[in-house]
């Protein structure tokens, strides 16, 4: 419900001082609602699907939590599937022409393709537009700020006269299959805890961290070179693997630094952004905080705090 209100259209951004959304098109993902959903479904299984038993080898860490691997294997499975199996046929588009009163204007995408990971014809997209509703997605995608769409990349700006058709399509990097993959980075981060819980001596924390972080890091490079290539947009198994990898070294270098050397002060700040993560995000990546500043101006709406320290116009 917080993703759907900071997150669906109800607070209309920068230079805005309106509000209110349209529920016929509020957007229904989001990065709230993505974690909301890995969350959950990574504890439900962490209280159902694990075995009993002490953990002396990676090999029984490993059979102990058997059928939680096992469903990630089946979510990395049908993930692949879809994404690389789907076909993608042709879709089009309408964009309100807000300057008149004339209808919508149509636009063609032409696909016909399977296994496609480019901004127009991925599966990913796809199944979003099919099931939440292309009304409900994402309006201002990052491929608006690709060199095809922008004459000012990479950042927002004017169309070049030759764009694609698909440069103003909305695209949620937060939709359903994408989310996929997201379940599967949660289960990583449940197995970097499973080994805090069994093994008690930082040596042998240390040792399983590197290794599954490494194996996966090397797992998403090579894929990535195989043609697999990383696509943060579409959550790619790649970019899954190599994200997830990194992560756990940086974990492992963090836990050695804090824990085993005992250099706690330099970490002060990061662990209270650690503590306070979902407040930060809500007041900054969502906008809040500086929506909430320039609602308090001087004479004029663009006479607020924001323009001062030069945000916004």
């Amino acid at each position: 419900m917080l993703g759907l209100f900071l997150q669906g259209g109800f607070f209309h951004g920068l230079n805005d001082l309106t509000y209110g959304v349209d529920i016929e098109h509020m957007r229904w993902m989001g990065i709230l609602q993505r974690i909301a959903i890995a969350y959950l479904l990574a504890a439900l299984c962490e209280i159902w699907l694990k075995g009993d038993g002490n953990v002396n080898l990676a090999s029984s860490l490993l059979s102990q939590y058997r059928f939680q691997w096992a469903l990630v294997l089946m979510l990395s499975t049908l993930y692949l599937s879809l994404l690389y199996g789907l076909y993608v046929p042709d879709w089009e588009y309408r964009i309100p022409i807000e300057t008149s009163s004339s209808p919508p204007k149509l636009f063609s995408v032409k696909c016909g393709v399977r296994g496609d990971t480019g901004p127009a014809c991925n599966a990913v997209g796809m199944i979003d537009r099919k099931i939440l509703g292309i009304q409900h997605l994402y309006k201002r995608p990052v491929y608006a700020r690709t060199q095809q769409c922008s004459i000012n990349f990479p950042n927002n700006g004017p169309l070049p006269s030759d764009a694609p058709s698909w440069c103003q399509a909305p695209f949620d990097p937060e939709g359903l299959l994408s989310s996929v993959m997201a379940i599967v980075s949660c289960f990583v981060g449940l197995h970097y805890g499973h080994i805090i819980v069994h093994y008690k001596d930082h040596r042998d924390r240390i040792f399983h961290w590197m290794f599954t972080s490494s194996c996966l890091v090397v797992l998403g490079l090579g894929l990535n070179l195989c043609g697999m290539h990383f696509n943060k947009a579409l959550y790619t198994f790649s970019y899954m693997c190599f994200t997830a990898g990194v992560a756990g070294i940086l974990f492992a270098g963090i836990y050695f630094m804090v824990d085993v050397c005992g250099c706690r002060r330099p970490t002060f700040v990061m662990e209270w952004m650690g503590i306070h993560a979902l407040m930060l995000y809500i007041l900054a990546a969502c906008n809040v905080l500086p929506v909430f500043l320039q609602g308090f101006y001087w004479s004029r709406p663009r006479n607020n705090i924001l323009t001062l320290i030069g945000i916004g116009r």
